[in-house]
């Protein structure tokens, strides 16, 4: 025989307020933690995984609080709660994908087709190179026509800027 006691007490609503952690947790964890891989920096893609298991715990517990079954509890915090984690998650989407198109130009960065200062950075095996001895390299083949008069010799170098580490 059940006690009238226990269908009386109503229950803690948990998704919603495990998707609101989430949501939090989602926004926290991209300055404090995913922002130093490269692969979790150049698109947030764990952030926003996060953030859609949040908003089906969310999803989840507003069904459960609005049921026509009165057992679980959270018809007045959900909804705040949802908000909160809504605005949370617009504010993360707009962060990321709108305002950082706004961040200023590097003054100090050479432009498209301005002549790069010499540099020497190491090379895959850890040997230096330095921007000169590429482009005596690349002056050296391009006058040496002797052994392939028909081969295009380069006359310069392409530099490719790459944002992240390897």
């Amino acid at each position: 025989m059940t006690d009238s006691r226990s269908l009386n007490t109503r229950r803690i609503n948990w998704p919603i307020w495990a998707g609101f952690l989430l949501s939090v947790a989602a926004l926290g964890s991209y300055p404090l933690f995913f922002a130093q891989f490269p692969v979790t920096r150049d698109f947030p893609w764990a952030n926003l995984l996060i953030f859609a298991a949040a908003a089906l715990l969310l999803a989840m517990g507003l069904r459960r609080a609005f049921s026509s079954h009165p057992r679980y509890r959270g018809k007045i915090i959900g909804p705040i709660l949802t908000v909160a984690s809504m605005a949370a998650m617009g504010f993360f989407v707009f962060l990321i994908f709108f305002a950082s198109r706004r961040l200023p130009d590097s003054h100090g960065a050479p432009r498209v087709g301005q002549k790069a200062p010499d540099f020497t950075l190491p090379d895959i095996n850890g040997k230096p190179v330095s921007l000169t001895d590429l482009l005596a390299q690349a002056q050296a083949s391009a006058s040496d026509k002797s052994e392939h008069p028909k081969v295009k010799h380069p006359k310069s170098v392409l530099l490719i800027f790459y944002r992240g580490y390897w």
